[in-house]
Formats: C-alpha cells, structure tokens, sequence
C-alpha cells in the first residue's frame, strides 16, 4: 500500500464528497476567468472532475482526450490513446491531479492553447496547469474514491512505532 512504498510514504485519501467539494472551488476560480466553449476532459481522472465543473460552469459541450500512462502505481510512457483536432482556444482541459508532468506535457503540446486546470497538483508538475485548487507533496499518494474502499487502517502513530 502507499503508506510501505518509498516513493509514495504518504497517502492522501480524498472522499467522494471532498472530490466534489474541492471541484465546485475549482469551478468557482473557473468562472471569474471567462466563459468556455466546452470542456476536455483527460481520461479517465478528469472524467468525474470535468462532470461536476460542467454542470457548476453550465457547459454542455465536452470531450476527450484519451491518454494512459499508470498501471498501478507505476507511470510508464505516455500513450494517446484518442486525440483532439483543436488548437484549445477557449477550451478548458480537465484532470483530476498534476503529478510528474509528463501526462500533462505530452496533452499541452496536443492542445497548446486550452486552458488546464486540475483538482490537485504536485511540485514537479504544477508550472504545466493554469489553475488548480490543492497543492499535495510530490511523495504523496493521492487515494482517489473509484480507487479505493472503505476500512479500519492503523493510526499514523502506530506505524511510526513500528506498529502492525
């Protein structure tokens, strides 16, 4: 789990309710900006994230664009998988996290003039987003809810001590 992988000691565990709440503060920074053309939502982490702020934002037009980069916890190349024939003028690009950028590089160079925007951010790759609303240690795990479930998990205190 996050908490015994070296390059993740830390885990971020985000509820469902946190998701949305911390999307609709994302909305809010969105909509002093300006009014957008439509949405695109990276796939598959800023599918639930580009839902919310489309309906906060009353935006009807989204789309995609498919990439894969994670099997796990492990970030391996990135690959498109769908594309977007547009520039990205006036269009907001969505993703749930920032982490190392190389996801974010590989869209921005696709869509160079979109707006990008994510829910959370890390260090190595926040200079590659325009906004976004949380800022979270680069060795931090982020447990996103279809990530996840619920259960009993030790105390910090009791793992720092060596506790089971």
């Amino acid at each position: 789990m996050a908490g015994s992988d070296r390059r993740y000691p830390k885990t971020y565990p985000v509820s469902w309710e946190q998701l949305h709440r911390d999307a609709r503060a994302l909305s809010w920074r969105l909509l002093e900006i300006r009014r957008w053309r439509g949405i695109i939502a990276i796939t598959r982490g800023g599918l639930v994230p580009s839902a919310i702020i489309a309906r906060e934002l009353d935006i009807h037009l989204v789309d995609t664009v498919c990439v894969s980069s994670y099997t796990g916890k492990d970030q391996g190349q990135v690959r498109v998988l769908k594309p977007v024939a547009d520039d990205g003028a006036d269009w907001l690009l969505v993703d749930d996290l920032v982490d190392t950028g190389k996801t974010a590089a590989v869209v921005r160079e696709m869509i160079p003039r979109a707006h990008f925007a994510t829910v959370y951010a890390k260090p190595a790759g926040r200079s590659l987003v325009d906004t976004y609303v949380t800022e979270v240690s680069q060795d931090t795990w982020i447990l996103f809810p279809w990530d996840s479930e619920s259960r009993f998990v030790q105390p910090i205190a009791d793992r720092k001590q060596g506790g089971v």
